[in-house]
């Protein structure tokens, strides 16, 4: 009688697989204090500040509740993701996980529902909050779609700049710059209607992403959702060329 160790197992089918990463990756970043304050403390500040003290600034509180989403979109799946990645580039997560049968294309997807769960999460959150607070948005059906377009577009086009970014750079820099950057879109378009700002700005700002996510949620801007598809298009196919998966 022979002792038969050859393995008799086989891995997950590939769905199953990704779904399982996506959730871990959804998971770990819930569990991130900074995340909590990136995705909640800070918005719902804002929200309340936005709803008692917007009008003394000019800035309606029916703009500043999608300001705020987009600001969520902007903060979960730039700032968020490519401080993750960065780290996780560091301490050779990303070249472990890419051994395994998840592979590569896994571990992005995985990543891509990931962060996508939990940013609409955040979006249905503050939305709610807004709306306690007394937004009504507008219930105009090619402004609910030009916003939805937007938000998806925007959320695919910061995940490729994140993964850039943090794919190529050490991760103290990354997060040093992608703080900085969130720091910076915050007043290139996502705080702010490209109204507000100077005639000669006002072009640069709208074809920014962060001008275009905040003028697609406030105004259901359609040029909005041609400036995000060019970002999306770019900011994935920078990530594809240039991510090292060690640092």
């Amino acid at each position: 009688m022979s002792l038969d160790l050859s393995p008799t197992g086989s891995a997950a089918p590939r769905t199953q697989q990704v779904l399982a990463h996506a959730r871990t990756e959804a998971l770990l970043i819930a569990r991130n204090g900074e995340q909590a304050l990136l995705a909640l403390v800070i918005p719902i500040a804002i929200l309340l500040g936005g709803r008692f003290f917007g009008d003394r600034l000019d800035l309606p509180f029916a703009s500043t509740a999608p300001s705020v989403l987009a600001l969520a979109i902007w903060s979960s799946c730039f700032t968020s993701l490519a401080i993750a990645t960065g780290f996780e580039r560091r301490y050779n997560v990303l070249e472990r996980l890419s051994a395994t049968p998840l592979g590569k294309t896994g571990i992005l997807l995985g990543k891509a529902l990931g962060i996508a769960a939990i940013t609409t999460g955040q979006v249905v959150v503050l939305a709610g909050v807004a709306l306690l607070l007394g937004w009504r948005p507008d219930p105009d059906p090619a402004h609910l779609l030009v916003a939805l377009l937007c938000a998806v577009l925007g959320m695919a086009a910061s995940a490729g700049l994140a993964l850039s970014l943090a794919g190529t750079a050490r991760p103290e820099v990354t997060l040093a710059v992608a703080n900085l950057v969130y720091l910076v879109g915050m007043a290139a378009g996502i705080m702010l209607p490209v109204a507000r700002y100077p005639s000669w700005l006002q072009p640069l700002i709208q074809a920014l992403p962060t001008g275009a996510l905040g003028e697609g949620l406030r105004s259901g801007t359609p040029l909005s959702i041609l400036v995000l598809a060019v970002w999306c298009i770019a900011g994935l196919a920078l990530s594809r060329k240039v991510f090292s998966w060690t640092s």
